[in-house]
């Protein structure tokens, strides 16, 4: 039997990987308030804490997804899950605050190689029929992890303290590197090469500027984590970030086997898709650390209990994600994408209704959790099934990775509102509090402080979901053509005809 027929296997594979990547990356919401206190982290290297994982992987997603192009996944991606566990193991021993910083950067280089990877080999292995099926459990096994990361974080944090949260995915990364080794064939749907067979060159240049271009915008949006540098700062990173981002634009266009195959952008469909993406991560992801920072800050909650607050958002997801990838051969993506959009806004909507200066009875809270949760899961296959499927196969590492990047950024960003909207106004020794979750315990009542970050919570719940409106919007306008195909073994959506993708073969 070859591996061709043997799909399933790479896909259970794949999802050990997934499973400890995601798990990580949203675990450690609930378990901040514990690693501050433990570690004496100030405000600022609490942030880092959760910012920096998510900036360097976001970073490199991109960069990534271009060098699996050029050459092959299956290498990339296993030292990918090398490097996660190993900086993991480091996270578990971190004796300080900066040095667990360092680690979670560690962690983010790995987690970039095995997320830009992971779509891309279930698409070369599987046939287009049965793509939606496995694209749709992949999304489910990705979103439940993330979903669930944080009652696992909490369950470790109650029982083994907060490194227990690394010390369980240690051995989880171990595994994903074992089973990967037998199950993911070498190779690949093709290698991204120019004519006579000579590999395509790696654009260091469009990395380099993505890269810092990113750090730029994360710096904007979070002036809590440059708090004692300098006020202006912030400023000088979002002109630098306008600076790069045009720079990396002119950059992306001159250049002949550019970092973004600016091609894929100038295609309707995908770009729409996108953008979508793009909304849905920021609406509905920070949901986590916002209904955990309240009821740990406000009402007074343990890590644990505040992890099965949220264990509705991870039921929504499972359900939906696993329902969509059988939707999505009898509905078009817009109609499940709109269909989900909506569901997480009014999640949203309710969610921020809810919130008060005391804790949030479970009863009242876990519905609107759950509906975001849906929504995501809802959204979030058919978005990736119609992506996937609209590109050639020496382009989907690419594609891809443009879908996780958009996809992190918007994590990143969801994430880097919600730290600097929520404690906006309050004095340092509320916003030290809000973060060690001890809020509750201070003498904030008279001066209005814990009423302030409420408010606070309750705005950036409303923003959120407004972001989520617009993304419902722009998946309206995405064309009915955009479906799985039905005798075809892959299909590709049109390019403009002197596009260099529009010269490769289709799948």
């Amino acid at each position: 039997m070859t591996v061709a027929r043997r799909p399933w296997r790479v896909f259970a594979a794949t999802a050990v990987g997934v499973v400890a990547v995601f798990l990580n990356m949203s675990g450690l919401a609930v378990a901040l308030p514990t690693i501050t206190r433990e570690l004496g982290a100030e405000p600022g290297q609490a942030e880092w804490i959760l910012l920096g994982y998510m900036l360097v992987t976001t970073a490199l997603i991109l960069v990534f997804g271009r060098i699996a192009d050029i050459v092959g996944r299956r290498s990339l991606y296993l030292a990918g899950l090398v490097v996660f566990t190993t900086g993991t193991g480091l996270a578990a021993l971190a004796p300080s605050a900066g040095f667990l910083i360092a680690a979670r950067v560690v962690q983010g280089v790995g987690a970039a190689a095995v997320i830009t990877n992971n779509t891309a080999l279930l698409t070369d292995v599987f046939p287009a029929r049965t793509l939606g099926r496995a694209l749709g459990w992949n999304v489910t096994v990705a979103a439940t992890a993330q979903v669930a990361g944080p009652v696992v974080g909490g369950a470790a944090t109650q029982l083994l303290g907060w490194r227990g949260l690394f010390v369980v995915c240690v051995p989880i990364g171990l595994v994903a590197i074992g089973a990967s080794l037998l199950a993911v064939p070498a190779g690949g749907a093709g290698t991204a090469r120019r004519p006579g067979g000579v590999r395509e060159p790696f654009d260091l240049p469009g990395a380099l500027l993505s890269t810092a271009m990113l750090t730029a915008l994360v710096l904007t949006l979070t002036p809590g984590v440059t708090a004692g540098v300098a006020d202006w700062l912030p400023w000088v990173c979002g002109g630098a970030t306008l600076a790069l981002f045009t720079a990396f634009a002119v950059v992306q266009t001159r250049r002949a086997h550019p970092l973004v195959d600016v091609a894929l952008l100038r295609t309707r469909a995908i770009a729409l898709v996108l953008a979508a993406v793009l909304a849905n991560a920021v609406g509905g992801y920070a949901v986590v650390l916002l209904a955990s920072l309240h009821e740990q800050a406000v009402g007074g909650a343990t890590s644990l209990e505040a992890g099965v607050l949220v264990t509705p958002v991870a039921a929504g997801t499972l359900i939906t994600s696993a329902a969509a990838g059988s939707l999505f051969d009898r509905f078009t993506p817009r109609t499940l994408t709109t269909t989900g959009m909506a569901v997480t806004a009014c999640g949203l909507l309710g969610f921020s209704l809810t919130l008060s200066t005391t804790a949030v009875p479970f009863r009242a809270v876990a519905p609107f959790l759950f509906l975001v949760g849906a929504g995501t899961g809802l959204f979030m296959t058919p978005s990736t099934s119609a992506l996937m499927l609209g590109v050639p196969a020496d382009r989907r590492g690419t594609a891809n990775g443009l879908r996780s990047t958009t996809q992190n950024v918007g994590y990143l960003l969801s994430t880097a509102l919600a730290l600097a909207f929520t404690t906006t106004g309050l004095s340092e020794p509320a916003r030290q509090a809000a973060y060690d979750g001890t809020l509750n315990t201070l003498n904030v009542l008279a001066s209005g402080e814990l009423d302030r970050f409420v408010a606070n919570i309750r705005a950036t719940g409303f923003l959120l979901t407004g972001i989520t409106v617009v993304g419902a919007v722009v998946c309206l306008a995405f064309p009915t053509s955009l479906r799985a195909p039905r005798t075809a073994e892959a299909v590709t959506v049109n390019t403009p005809p002197e596009s260099a993708t529009s010269r490769r073969t289709s799948p």
